[in-house]
C-alpha cells in the first residue's frame, strides 16, 4: 500500500525529540516524478548544512542531506502494457546547491546518493538486476521569500554498472518543500 511507506516517515519525523538541541531534519518536500512507463511519489526530509563555499557576490556554495522514501509504479511490468509493478524506495543523498546568501530566489543543485529498491525493476524493457542503486539528479528551483521552494530535476537510478542487466531508470520530477 503506498500511504504505509508515507505515514511511517512523516510519523518518525514527528516524533524528532522536543528537547534535541538540533533537529533531524529542518525542511521537508513532496515530489512527483514520471519517466518512461512509470511514476513516482516521494517524501522527504532535508538537513541543511552549515557550511558555505566559494562567497562572492552574495551568492554561495552549500548543500544539505535528503533521506527520502518513494513508491514507484511501473505501467508495464516485465514489457507487458497494462501490468503493474510497485517497488518502494529508501534513499539518502549528500546534495551540492549554488544559492544566494539569503537563501532566496534561483538555485541549481546536484546530487549523488544511495537507494534500496523493495523490488528489482522490470518496466518497459528496463530492467536493474540489484535492490542496491545510486540515485544521481541535477535541478534548478526558486525559493519564494525564504518559505516554499518549488524545484524541477533529471534523475538516474543505476546500479554503476557493477551487474547486468542496467538499463537504468530516468525521471523528471517536481518537488514542492518547506522549511520547518
Amino acid at each position: 500500500m503506498v500511504l504505509t511507506p508515507l505515514c511511517v516517515l512523516a510519523a518518525l519525523l514527528a516524533l524528532q525529540p522536543v528537547s534535541a538541541a538540533e533537529p533531524l531534519a529542518d525542511s521537508a518536500a513532496l515530489e512527483f516524478g514520471a519517466g518512461n512507463k512509470v511514476q513516482m511519489l516521494r517524501v522527504s526530509a532535508q538537513k541543511h548544512w552549515t557550511r558555505n563555499w566559494f562567497e562572492s557576490n552574495g551568492t554561495h556554495l552549500s548543500g544539505y542531506w535528503d533521506a527520502n522514501l518513494a513508491q514507484w509504479r511501473g505501467n508495464a511490468y516485465q514489457n507487458r502494457p497494462g501490468q503493474r509493478q510497485n517497488i518502494t524506495a529508501i534513499s539518502l543523498t549528500p546534495v551540492f546547491r549554488f544559492e544566494r546568501a539569503d537563501k532566496r530566489g534561483w538555485y541549481g543543485e546536484a546530487g549523488i546518493g544511495v537507494s534500496l529498491l523493495s523490488d528489482l525493476y522490470d518496466n518497459d524493457d528496463n530492467r536493474l538486476s540489484t535492490h542496491f542503486q545510486f540515485a544521481d539528479h541535477i535541478g534548478a528551483g526558486y525559493v519564494f521569500g525564504n518559505q516554499w521552494e518549488l524545484g524541477a530535476k533529471f534523475q538516474h537510478y543505476s546500479n554503476g554498472g557493477y551487474k547486468k542487466p542496467n538499463s537504468g531508470v530516468n525521471w523528471l520530477v517536481v518537488k514542492l518543500a518547506r522549511p520547518f
